[in-house]
C-alpha cells in the first residue's frame, strides 16, 4: 500500500470518526438539555404528585397494594386543575396506575417522565402529562428530530468534503516521494550521478539534497572504481615493459652482463615494489586492519626530525624550511612509524610544489583540551578547489599529463588519510592558486588503544 493511500484512510478514519463522536455527543447533550427543560416546565405538578406517591410507599411498607385505590380516594388537586394524566410503571416497567382521560399511548409518548426515588434507590417511573406539557414534549421531540438530522446532513456534507480534501492534501504532500521514486530506481539499476528535482525548502527537500549528494558520491566512487584498475595496470605496465625491454635487448646482445647494467632493472623492481606495497598497506588501512604500535610520542621531537631530514632538500631548492611549536603538551599515543609516513609525504609535497624563495612551515598547536592540530603550510603554487575534494583518493593527480616519475603513483595522500583514520583523527586541506596549500591533521591525545 503507498504512503499516499496510507496517509488518506489514516486521516479520513480520523474526520470520520471524529465527526461521528461529534454528533453522537451533540444528540445525547441536547437530549439531557431539553429534558431538563420539559421537566422544568412542571416542576412544581410532578414534584407534588411524587411527594404524595412516595408517602403512601412509605407508609404502604415500601409496596405499591392498593396505590389505585388510594389514588381513586385522594386525588392530588393538581390533577383537577392542569387535567392532567398520570402513568406510574414498576422498576421493571409494570403499569401499578392509570389516571386520566388522556389514551396511555399519549401519555408515554409525550408524557414528561420522572423518576421516584427513595435515597439512592429507584422505586418507580412517574409520567405526567397535559396539554401544556404535551406541548413542550412534542416541540422537544422535534428538535431532537431535527437536530439529529442536521447532524447526520452535516457530518455526512463534512466528510465528504473532507475526502476531497484530503486526498488533494495526500497527492501534495506525497508529490515529492513520487517524484524521487522513478531517481531511486534509476540509481538502483546502476545509473550513478543522476540528480532529483529539489521543489522545496522542508523535509522533503532535504532528503532531495541529501539524495543527490550520496549519488554523486556514488558516481565518484564508481569512476574511481572504474579508474582503478587501469591505474593500477598502467603503474604496472611502466615498470614491466622497461624491464621487459632491457631484457630482451640484453639476450640480443648476448654479451656478458656489467653489474652497472643491472641497476636499472633494479630501479623498475624497486618502484614496482614499491607500488605493490602502498597497495597492501592502503588496502588494509581501509579494512581497518593496519596494525599500529601505540605508545607515548614527544611530537615535538618526532617532527623535529623530520624536518631535519628534509633540511637538505629545501635548503638545495632554496626553500625556508622551519618547526614552530605553539603547544605546551605535545605527547601523543601514536604509532610514530605511521605518523613519520605521513609528514614524510606531507613535507615531500610541501617542498616539491614550492617554488624558489619560498617557505614551508610545520605548526603545533592545541585544537582544544582533547586534541592536538600539526599542520604543513607552503607557499607554492597551490591547489584548484575543484580538486580538494578528491585530493586523498587513490591514484588521483591533478595533472594527468604530469610524469608519473616526477609526480608520484597519486597513493601518498590516500595512504596518509587511512594512516590519520586509523589514529581516529582527521586530515584535511585548504588551498588557493598562487598562494599556497595548508595540510591539517588533528590528532586526539588520549586515544589509548591495545596494539593491534
Amino acid at each position: 500500500m503507498s504512503v499516499r493511500r496510507k496517509l488518506f484512510i489514516m486521516m479520513i478514519a480520523f474526520i470520520v470518526g471524529m465527526g461521528i463522536i461529534f454528533a453522537v455527543v451533540t444528540q445525547f447533550l441536547m437530549r439531557d438539555v431539553l429534558q431538563v427543560m420539559v421537566e422544568a416546565s412542571r416542576k412544581d405538578e410532578i414534584g407534588e404528585i411524587s411527594q404524595s406517591l412516595a408517602q403512601y410507599y412509605q407508609t404502604n411498607g415500601d409496596a405499591w397494594t392498593g396505590i389505585e385505590a388510594y389514588w381513586t380516594a385522594h386525588p392530588p388537586k393538581i390533577l383537577g386543575v392542569k387535567e392532567a394524566s398520570v402513568i406510574l410503571l414498576a422498576s421493571d416497567s409494570r403499569v401499578l396506575l392509570t389516571s386520566g382521560d388522556t389514551p396511555s399511548k399519549k401519555v408515554q409518548t409525550f408524557g414528561i417522565r420522572s423518576n421516584l426515588m427513595l435515597g439512592e434507590r429507584r422505586i418507580a417511573t412517574l409520567i405526567y402529562h397535559d396539554a401544556g406539557a404535551e406541548v413542550i414534549s412534542q416541540l422537544r421531540i422535534g428538535v431532537l428530530s431535527s437536530t439529529r438530522f442536521l447532524l447526520m446532513i452535516g457530518t455526512f456534507v463534512f466528510v465528504l468534503v473532507s475526502l476531497f480534501l484530503i486526498y488533494w492534501l495526500a497527492r501534495r504532500l506525497t508529490a515529492p516521494l513520487r517524484a524521487l521514486i522513478p531517481v531511486l530506481d534509476r540509481l538502483g539499476k546502476g545509473e550513478y550521478g543522476i540528480q532529483a528535482p529539489v521543489t522545496s525548502q522542508d523535509e522533503y527537500g532535504k532528503v532531495a539534497e541529501a539524495f543527490n549528494v550520496m549519488s554523486a558520491q556514488l558516481d565518484q566512487a564508481e569512476s574511481l572504481r572504474r579508474n582503478m584498475a587501469a591505474d593500477v595496470a598502467h603503474e604496472l605496465r611502466t615498470p614491466l615493459t622497461i624491464i621487459s625491454g632491457k631484457l630482451e635487448l640484453l639476450q640480443q646482445e648476448a654479451k656478458p652482463l656489467a653489474p652497472e647494467v643491472l641497476l636499472p632493472l633494479q630501479d623498475e623492481l624497486i618502484r614496482l615494489t614499491r607500488l605493490v606495497d602502498d597497495l597492501h598497506q592502503l588496502s588494509l588501512a581501509e579494512a581497518k586492519k593496519l596494525p599500529l604500535e601505540r605508545k607515548p610520542v614527544d611530537m615535538l621531537s618526532l617532527l623535529g626530525r623530520i624536518v631535519e631530514h628534509f633540511a637538505p632538500d629545501a635548503q638545495r631548492k632554496d626553500v625556508k624550511l622551519s618547526l614552530h611549536c605553539a603547544a605546551e603538551n605535545t605527547v601523543l599515543w601514536v604509532d610514530a612509524h605511521r605518523i613519520t609516513q605521513v609528514f614524510y609525504n606531507l613535507l615531500t609535497n610541501a617542498i616539491r610544489y614550492t617554488t624558489e624563495g619560498g617557505r614551508v612551515e610545520v605548526w603545533i598547536e592545541k585544537h582544544d583540551d582533547q586534541h592536538l592540530r600539526l599542520s604543513v603550510r607552503d607557499t607554492g603554487m597551490g591547489i584548484d578547489g575543484a580538486h580538494l575534494p578528491f585530493l586523498f583518493e587513490r591514484f588521483y593527480r591533478m595533472d594527468e599529463a604530469r610524469a608519473r616519475n616526477s609526480g608520484g603513483m597519486g597513493l601518498g595522500l590516500a595512504i596518509a588519510k587511512q594512516l590519520i583514520l586509523a589514529h581516529k583523527g582527521t586530515i584535511e586541506v585548504s588551498s588557493q592558486l598562487g598562494e599556497g596549500s595548508v595540510f591539517t591533521v588533528t590528532l586526539p591525545f588520549h586515544e589509548r588503544v591495545a596494539p593491534e
